[in-house]
């Protein structure tokens, strides 16, 4: 009796192990065409791949919910030899996953409940659940039910109205300020709101201390000397020269300028 239920026990095991590896290339292939396939890849196909990998799970539920298979949750696993180093047989076995069977990994994949945190974390959640009343419970649900509906009424709209409704937006969206606008038309046109004070400019040389010279002005100031008093006077733009000796040197500046010329170390 127990060497059949052992013999059972293999062939079940043998059975699910080959129903896992089928599910296993399954995964394998779609992954590979979603990484290097995904210009080519229609939604059909997509389908496909997702029916075939749902039958394949159904598959090894079936295998596991019937009579003839054995429960496993009934088998204990063991450990009889833990060590440090490599073991190649098991690497090889586990596709390089697992190359060590040590004290630190034995925990996580012998495991059959989840892991502390997990394990409170359920704790919480399942106390939270049984402190919400029936009717609150009720509208929460409708509240979720109303906020899917809206999101698929959305997504489920075509492409182009939501194109249409983005561009209604940007177009009634006003894109400048019209009292800016105003403003600066106004300036323009009319130095509305300018400043008046006129920033400073050159100044003529030999009238220092004198405003800005307005633009448009004359740039130069014509000065005449007279010659019968010996005294310079200078005239502003428009005055009329001397008559008879228009730009003739007095003879005192003539004097000066011959007095110096002779005090030239060259001239001694």
């Amino acid at each position: 009796m127990q060497q059949r239920e052992e013999k059972l026990l293999d062939a079940s095991v043998e059975s699910l192990i080959s129903r896992v590896a089928h599910l296993k290339n399954a995964l394998h292939s779609f992954i590979y065409k979603l990484e290097n396939e995904y210009e080519r890849l229609t939604w059909p196909s997509v389908l496909d791949n997702f029916a075939l990998l749902s039958g394949q799970l159904n598959t090894i539920n079936k295998l596991l919910r019937n009579e003839k298979t054995p429960s496993f949750r009934q088998q204990i696993i063991i450990p009889l030899l833990l060590s440090p180093d490599r073991d190649e047989e098991l690497a090889k076995l586990t596709e390089q996953r697992v190359p060590v069977f040590s004290h630190e990994i034995v925990p996580d994949h012998l495991r059959t409940k989840p892991d502390p945190e997990v394990e409170e974390q359920e704790k919480q959640l399942s106390a939270e659940a049984a402190r919400i009343g029936p009717e609150v419970a009720q509208k929460q649900i409708q509240t979720l039910n109303k906020l899917c509906s809206n999101l698929l009424e959305k997504l489920n709209n075509p492409r182009d109205d939501r194109d249409a409704d983005s561009a209604a937006i940007r177009q009634n969206k006003p894109s400048f300020n019209p009292a800016d606008t105003n403003a600066l038309v106004a300036a323009v046109g009319f130095g509305k709101g300018l400043s008046k004070c006129r920033p400073p400019g050159p100044v003529a040389p030999g009238h220092t201390g004198q405003g800005p010279m307005m633009s448009g002005g004359p740039t130069l100031q014509q000065v005449t000397i007279g010659g019968g008093s010996g005294q310079q006077q200078g005239m502003g733009p428009g005055a009329p020269q001397q008559q008879g000796q228009p730009g003739k040197m007095p003879c005192n500046i003539k004097t000066n300028i011959k007095s110096a010329s002779s005090m030239h170390p060259y001239n001694r």
